[in-house]
């Protein structure tokens, strides 16, 4: 190493941007590159969000439509080869909300409906919120049955 390959170290050089406020010959004194007067000449200044200068903004612009149901009830979805890996692997014949919450299928206020997919071949008896008609009646014609909350 000699001075011919000297360097100085990497990002130390090259200011990324104009120092403002000192002096007139920097061309970014007196009002440092803010202009005169206004609010975005003054310190604190914060655009709103979404306001667009006295334009009718786009959240009011774009048309509304639909309806939400305040009343709606969310399920969460159970299925059938979900019932029939879990009676497997830790050998449950009696299934109901807290051995859901205890597999982490649901957490808690959450109801539960079972429904049909998969292939079951246990003897299951089911307590959930809700059942579809197809998970009746594979849980019924192994000999199991179902208890609605």
């Amino acid at each position: 190493m000699d001075l011919s390959n000297l360097k100085p170290a990497e990002g130390s050089t090259h200011r990324q941007s104009k120092r403002l406020g000192r002096g007139e010959g920097s061309k970014k004194g007196g009002t440092s590159g803010r202009g005169h007067k206004g609010a975005k000449s003054r310190s604190g200044y914060s655009k709103k969000i979404g306001h667009e200068g006295g334009q009718m903004p786009l959240q009011r612009r774009v048309p509304k439509f639909g309806f939400t149901n305040p009343n709606r009830v969310e399920y969460v979805p159970v299925n059938l080869d979900v019932l029939q890996k879990l009676s497997e692997t830790h050998k449950i014949e009696k299934f109901n909300p807290e051995v859901f919450k205890k597999h982490g299928l649901l957490s808690n206020k959450e109801l539960v409906k079972v429904l049909g997919r998969g292939e079951l071949k246990a003897k299951l008896e089911v307590t959930a919120h809700a059942f579809s008609k197809s998970a009746i009646e594979a849980i019924e014609k192994n000999g199991g049955h179902t208890i609605k909350l």
